[in-house]
C-alpha cells in the first residue's frame, strides 16, 4: 500500500502538490483500488470523539492513607494471601483489613461509585474480584438501547448511554471522575486481581476521566480490552499487568498527558499496549517537538498479537522498554478509519529491547481455536486469536506514518526483518480526496540502532533488517544494514532532516504492493487466511509472489521462444542474448520464493534479463527498427531497475522504474507476438544481426535491398 504527500525537507507543513503529481497520484489511486475491493477492518471502534484541549497534566501519585477500602470476607483467606508479606507491608493490609470489615466496600465498583469529589484514593486489598453485581446481562431498559453496532458485533455506545448503563460493557465502569487513584495494597501486582471472567468488552473503563492514576494491580480476561482509559487528559497506569483478552490489554484512546510505567501485557489478540488516537499535538511539525502527549517507559510486552500498536499513535515516547516473544514487536499505522489523528505522527522509539517476536498464532485459526467461546479458547494456556493481518516474524512495523524517530535501539532476532516501513493511502482509512492519498511514509528516521546483536554483543540477526515497499519522501537509514529490500537506502545525514540519496516514490515497487494487498485480506471472524501469502505459511511456489514470476516467466519465454525461433535462430547474438533471458527468467522465479532474506537474486535475474533484450533489440535492428528501438528501451528500463533494486535509489524519481518497465513489457509482447506471427525466415548464420532483406527471403532473380533503402516495418 503505496502513497505519498509533498513534505518540506525539515520542518512541518504541507505545501501544495504540482498537477503532475496530483494527476499521477490520481491515476495511481484508481490503478490501486482496484486491487482494495474488500472493506477496510476497524481496528477500535467507538463513539466520535474528539481530543483533549491539552489544559491537563500527569498525575502525581499519593501516598496519603485511602478514603475509601475494598476487600473481600474471607478472612482466612486473605491472611493466607499477605503471610508472606514484608512485616510492615502486612501489618498495613491487616490494619486496612480490620478498617474495611467496618466501613469499607466488597466490589471495587462499590467503592468508585461512592468517589463524591476530586483527588480521592481507593485501595484494594489483595484479593480476587469478579465483581458479581456487575457481571449478569442487561435488563430492561438496558437491555433496549438503540445503538449503531460495530463490525464485532457490540453496540457503539455514547456516554450518556454508558452512564446510564455502566455494565452493558464494563465490569467497573469510571465516568466523569478527577484525580481518581486506585491502587492495590499487595506485594506484586498478582495480590489483586479484577477478573471479567470473559462476560464483558473492558475490565476496567475510565470515561472522561482526567488525572486518573492506577497502581499495582492485574485486569484479565475479557473480548475486549482489561484496561481503557478513554478521552482522558491526565493518566498513569504504574505497575499494571493486563493479559488474556481478545484484543488489547491496555488500551488508552484520545488522550493526553499520559504515562505508562513499570506494566506488563501478555496473551492478548491484538496488542499488549495500544495508545491508539494520541493527541495530535505535533501535527506539522518537523522532529523537534516542544512535548509528547504519552510516554512508555520500563514496560514488557510480550506473547501478543503485537507487543505495542499505534493507529494514529501520535507523539509518543516509548523508550527502555521490551517487546518481544510476540508476533511483532511494535506497530504505528494509518490503516483504519475512525481513529482522530490520522495519519499517524511523531512517534519517537528509543533505547528499546525489540527481540525475537517470531510468534506465528494464525494456526489457531486456521484449525478454529478462535472460532469457539473465549472462555474454551485456552488463553491461559498461551492461545492467541490474532485479530488483524500482520508479517509475523518482524521487529518494527510502520504502515502510514510520518515524522517517527527510531534511535538507539536494540533490534534482534527476527525471523523476517528488524525494520518494516510501508504506505497506507488515505482511502483505505475512509477520506476520499485525492490531496490525502498521498499523505503518509514520510521523513521517518532510523538512526544508531543495534541491529542483529543483543546488548551483550552476541550475534542475534535478523532474515533481513530492513523491508521498505520504498514509497515516500525524506524516509532515511542508518550506516550497515545486515540486509535490505531494496538493496541500498537513503542515509541519514548529520543533522536531523539531511538525507543521502532520499527517494521521492510517490508508490511502492509493484510486487510488495501485491503482496500488501493480497496479505491484508484476513479476518478471524470468517476464518479468512489469505492463500498465497507467506504471514500465513505460503511457502516456495504458494506465495503469491512465485506465481507472479512464474506466469511473467510463462508469458516471456514463450514470446521470447517464439520470436527468436521466427526471427533469431540464425543469428548468434540473438541466440546468445536468450540464453541469458532464459537464465534470468529462472533466478527471477527462484529470487521470489526467497521472501524472508534480503538476496541479489532479483536484482541479478534482472541485470540478465536486461541484457537479453540488449541482444534482442541489437538483433532485431536491421529487419525491425522499431521494435528493436523498443526492446533496447526496454533493456535500459530492466537494467536501470536492477541498479535501482541493487546499487542506489534513483534520486528524487517520483516512479520506481519497475513500473515503467512493466507497462513497456506489455507493448512488447504485443509487438513481438505480431513481429512473430508474419511470414519470414530467420536471420542467415553469416549475419548475426539478423537478415537484411526484412521477413521474405531474397529470390535468386532480385537483388538484396540495402538497409538504407529498406523500410521500417513496426
Amino acid at each position: 500500500m503505496s502513497w505519498t504527500r509533498r513534505f518540506p525537507a525539515v520542518s512541518g507543513g504541507t505545501p501544495g502538490r504540482s498537477l503532475g503529481e496530483t494527476l499521477l497520484a490520481a491515476l495511481l489511486l484508481a490503478l490501486l483500488s482496484l486491487f482494495a475491493a474488500a472493506p477496510a477492518a476497524r481496528a477500535h471502534e467507538e463513539r466520535p470523539v474528539t481530543l483533549p484541549d491539552g489544559s491537563g497534566s500527569v498525575p502525581e501519585y499519593r501516598r496519603a492513607e485511602p478514603d475509601l477500602v475494598v476487600c473481600k470476607t474471607d478472612r482466612p483467606a486473605f491472611e493466607r494471601r499477605i503471610s508472606a508479606f514484608p512485616e510492615e507491608l502486612r501489618q498495613r493490609n491487616l490494619a486496612l483489613y480490620e478498617r474495611c470489615e467496618k466501613s469499607g466496600y466488597r466490589h471495587l465498583q462499590e467503592a468508585v461509585d461512592a468517589v463524591d469529589r476530586p483527588g480521592m484514593n481507593i485501595a484494594i486489598l489483595p484479593g480476587l474480584y469478579e465483581e458479581e453485581p456487575s457481571l449478569p446481562k442487561p435488563t430492561g431498559e438496558c437491555a433496549e438501547l438503540k445503538a449503531p453496532n460495530s463490525s464485532l458485533g457490540y453496540q457503539i455506545l455514547t456516554y450518556e448511554q454508558q452512564v446510564r448503563c455502566r455494565h452493558n460493557q464494563n465490569l467497573v465502569a469510571i465516568l466523569g471522575k478527577t484525580n481518581l487513584q486506585i491502587e492495590g495494597t499487595g506485594a506484586t501486582r498478582l495480590d489483586v486481581v479484577i477478573d471479567a471472567k470473559y462476560q464483558k468488552l473492558n475490565a476496567l473503563r475510565a470515561d472522561k476521566s482526567n488525572g486518573i492514576y492506577f497502581r499495582n494491580f492485574t485486569a484479565q480476561r475479557t473480548t475486549f480490552n482489561s484496561l481503557y482509559v478513554l478521552a482522558g487528559d491526565g493518566f498513569v497506569i504504574d505497575d499494571v499487568l493486563t493479559r488474556w483478552n481478545d484484543e488489547y490489554g491496555f488500551l488508552t484512546f484520545a488522550s493526553d498527558h499520559g504515562l505508562y510505567k513499570n506494566c506488563e501485557s501478555y496473551g492478548n489478540g491484538d496488542s499488549g499496549i495500544y495508545p491508539g488516537s494520541a493527541s495530535n499535538i505535533n501535527d506539522g511539525r518537523g522532529y523537534d517537538v516542544p512535548r509528547y502527549s504519552i510516554e512508555i517507559t520500563g514496560c514488557r510486552s510480550h506473547h501478543n498479537m503485537v507487543g505495542y500498536s499505534g493507529t494514529a499513535g501520535d507523539s509518543v515516547w516509548v523508550h527502555d522498554n521490551e517487546f518481544d516473544q510476540n508476533m511483532g514487536g511494535a506497530s504505528m499505522d494509518s490503516a483504519f478509519p475512525g481513529h482522530p489523528g490520522l495519519p499517524q505522527n511523531h512517534a519517537k522509539f528509543e533505547r528499546n529491547l525489540i527481540h525475537d517476536n517470531n510468534q506465528d498464532y494464525y494456526g489457531y485459526v486456521a484449525d478454529g481455536t478462535c472460532a469457539k467461546p473465549p472462555i474454551e479458547r485456552g488463553y491461559e494456556r498461551g492461545v492467541v486469536c490474532p485479530q488483524i493481518s500482520m508479517p509475523p516474524g518482524t521487529g518494527i512495523i510502520t504502515a502510514g506514518g510520518n515524522w517517527n524517530l527510531y534511535e538507539n535501539n536494540w533490534v534482534y532476532g527476527h525471523k523476517r526483518a528488524g525494520f518494516f516501513l510501508s504506505a497506507v493511502p488515505a482511502f483505505i482509512r475512509g477520506e476520499e480526496a485525492w490531496s490525502k492519498q498521498a499523505d503518509t511514509s514520510h521523513h521517518n528516521r532510523y538512526a544508531g540502532n543495534v541491529l542483529g546483536k543483543d546488548k551483550s554483543g552476541a550475534a542475534r540477526p535478523n532474515g533481513m533488517d530492513v523491508w521498505w515497499d520504498g514509497q515516500g519522501r525524506g524516509n532515511c537509514w542508518q550506516d550497515g544494514p545486515d540486509g535490505s529490500t531494496p538493496g541500498t537506502l537513503p542515509q541519514c545525514g548529520g543533522a536531523r532532516g539531511e538525507v543521502s540519496g532520499a527517494s521521492a516514490r510517490l508508490v511502492g515497487e509493484p510486487a510488495k504492493l501485491v503482496q500488501l494487498l493480497v496479505c491484508a485480506d484476513y479476518s478471524v471472524q470468517a476464518r479468512k487466511l489469505p492463500a498465497g501469502c507467506d504471514w500465513y505459511g505460503a511457502r516456495g511456489l504458494e506465495r503469491v509472489e512465485t506465481q507472479i514470476a512464474l506466469a511473467v516467466a510463462g508469458v516471456l519465454l514463450l514470446v521470447g521462444g517464439v520470436l527468436w525461433w521466427r526471427r533469431l535462430r540464425r543469428s548468434r547474438l540473438g541466440t546468445a542474448a536468450s540464453l541469458l533471458g532464459l537464465a534470468g527468467l529462472a533466478l527471477d522465479v527462484a529470487g521470489s520464493t526467497t521472501g524472508l532474506v534480503a538476496t541479489p537474486i532479483p536484482a541479478l535475474a534482472l541485470t540478465l534479463l536486461g541484457l537479453w533484450w540488449t541482444g534482442v533489440g541489437l538483433a532485431l535492428r536491421p529487419t525491425r527498427p522499431w521494435l528493436a528501438r523498443l526492446t533496447l528501451l526496454l533493456a535500459g528500463l530492466t537494467l536501470l531497475d536492477a541498479f535501482d533494486k541493487a546499487v542506489l535509489m534513483i534520486p528524487w524519481s517520483p516512479l520506481s522504474p519497475a513500473w515503467i518497465r512493466a507497462l513497456v513489457a506489455v507493448i512488447w509482447v504485443l509487438w513481438a507476438v505480431i513481429a512473430s506471427a508474419r511470414p519470414g525466415t530467420p536471420a542467415r548464420p553469416a549475419d548475426p544481426g539478423g537478415d537484411p532483406a526484412g521477413d521474405r527471403a531474397p529470390t535468386p532473380d532480385a537483388p538484396t535491398p540495402s538497409l538504407t533503402t529498406a523500410e521500417p516495418t513496426p
